[in-house]
């Protein structure tokens, strides 16, 4: 299936003739290209129930069902979340749905690490996504302070629930490592598979973008509709730059540092 992102189609330089500098450049070139989607095994039947499966909301509805039955409810007394529900839960959901990723992913006769890290630099892609965090932190800002200017009716969550959370610096910790390991691993995971799947099977990756990133949007609207639309910009732009780079690596840096961010802007700011 054709790659929607500008490197579908590699541009490799000239090979230059066997033995020669040139020849050798244009091989180097080659290795270091990012090849589109392959088809893979499955149909798109199995995709649908694959990218289902991976959105969260099957596995979080499965597990808030064990939880109640053992007796942890996701509000206390007060009405406020509860920390001690969320610390199970988002470690417990990571953990099965990055399990549930890597093992459709080899069943499909892929490797993991080209579906989701692909060939570039490691080191290199944690520096794109560590300066993006600013933008995407000030991005975030001008899109609220926008939407609560020009549609206020969109702000009708007073208080962020995971700001009351935040009571000691004991929370703001457990409450930053939930956020940075559901955010920048298991988020991303969810996201470069469902569209590599859409990008294979569903009818391409910008349809995978658009609707994935509304999906995103939703699973926020507990924090307002306003942060909801927010989400979802903020999911177009990390899926936007995995099919860019064809590696989850930026986004999910990017995405830990402004889960991070925020976190940090409950302690130091209150809001």
């Amino acid at each position: 299936m054709q790659d929607p992102t500008p490197e579908a189609v590699p541009v490799v330089p000239d090979q230059g003739l066997p033995g020669t500098a040139e020849a050798a450049d244009g091989q180097a070139a080659r290795a270091r290209a990012i090849p589109a989607a392959g088809p893979g095994k499955g149909s798109p039947a199995t995709a649908v129930i694959e990218v289902v499966a991976a959105s969260g909301f099957p596995t979080q509805l499965a597990l808030g069902a064990l939880l109640l039955a053992a007796g942890l409810r996701p509000f206390g007394a007060d009405g406020q979340l509860s920390m001690t529900y969320l610390a199970v839960l988002m470690p417990a959901d990571m953990v099965l749905l990055v399990a549930l990723v890597v093992w459709r992913i080899r069943a499909g006769g892929e490797r993991v690490a080209d579906v989701l890290v692909g060939r570039r630099s490691v080191a290199r892609e944690s520096w794109l996504g560590a300066g993006l965090i600013p933008a995407v932190f000030g991005g975030v800002l001008i899109v609220m302070v926008a939407l609560r200017t020009l549609w206020p009716a969109l702000h009708n969550v007073d208080a962020n629930p995971f700001e009351a959370l935040v009571r000691s610096r004991l929370d703001a910790l457990v409450l930053g490592l939930l956020v940075i390991t559901t955010g920048g691993l298991k988020e991303e995971v969810q996201r470069a598979f469902v569209l590599h799947r859409f990008d294979q099977h569903l009818g391409g990756a910008r349809v995978g973008l658009v609707l994935y990133s509304l999906v995103f949007g939703t699973g926020h609207i507990i924090q307002g509709y306003d942060v909801a639309i927010a989400t979802t910009l903020l999911g177009v732009a990390w899926g936007s730059i995995f099919l860019w780079r064809r590696s989850m690596v930026a986004p999910a840096v990017s995405h830990a540092g402004f889960n991070a961010a925020q976190v940090l802007q409950f302690v130091v700011l209150g809001s």
